[in-house]
């Protein structure tokens, strides 16, 4: 019976950026989840621009997301993308949906789904925002994401609700 550990999983990750050059930020994001241990990366979204959820007083954000394959345990992930987060300067003390240098979101798991009080795969935000849904779609436009249904069905459901949204540029694979 093979290990946990040397399971392959496709593991989903949004990323964002309103500071400092967004977009040169989300691209320094992809190109630091290309050095994950005991991962490999896949391909990266188109990158776009959308109005912040939060607080309307700052700026617009960058928004994309990466696909990589990994066998890392879900927390181990979470932790190396929130050092990831650390190194380009990501603060901690600043207002929930506020202005960040960058921000990782774990989004889906291969087929996991967990709940515990420091990690939620999937991302419980998924359905609800456009600028993670649009990245989604770009990567696997036919994926299920667990118990949510699928990628199509959620962009579907949303509308035109959330905040406004454009592609600034075409994703590529690596």
């Amino acid at each position: 019976m093979k290990q946990a550990r040397d399971r392959w999983r496709p593991a989903y990750v949004g990323i964002g950026s309103n500071l400092e050059q967004p977009a040169g930020q989300v691209r320094k994001a992809f190109a630091a989840l290309e050095s994950l241990p005991d991962s490999g990366f896949a391909r990266c979204s188109s990158l776009y621009r959308s109005g912040p959820m939060g607080p309307s007083d700052q700026p617009d954000f960058v928004n994309a997301a990466a696909v990589l394959l990994t066998r890392l345990e879900p927390r181990d992930l979470m932790r190396r993308l929130q050092a990831i987060e650390d190194a380009h300067g990501r603060r901690r003390d600043t207002p929930h949906w506020g202005p960040r240098v960058v921000d990782l979101d774990l989004l889906v798991l291969g087929s996991l789904v967990m709940d515990t009080p420091d990690l939620r795969i999937p991302h419980p935000g998924i359905p609800e925002r456009n600028f993670v849904l649009f990245p989604l779609a770009d990567l696997a436009p036919y994926m299920l994401v667990p118990g949510r249904g699928s990628i199509r069905k959620l962009i579907a459901e949303l509308g035109t609700s959330g905040p406004r949204i454009e592609r600034l540029e075409q994703g590529a694979s690596t």
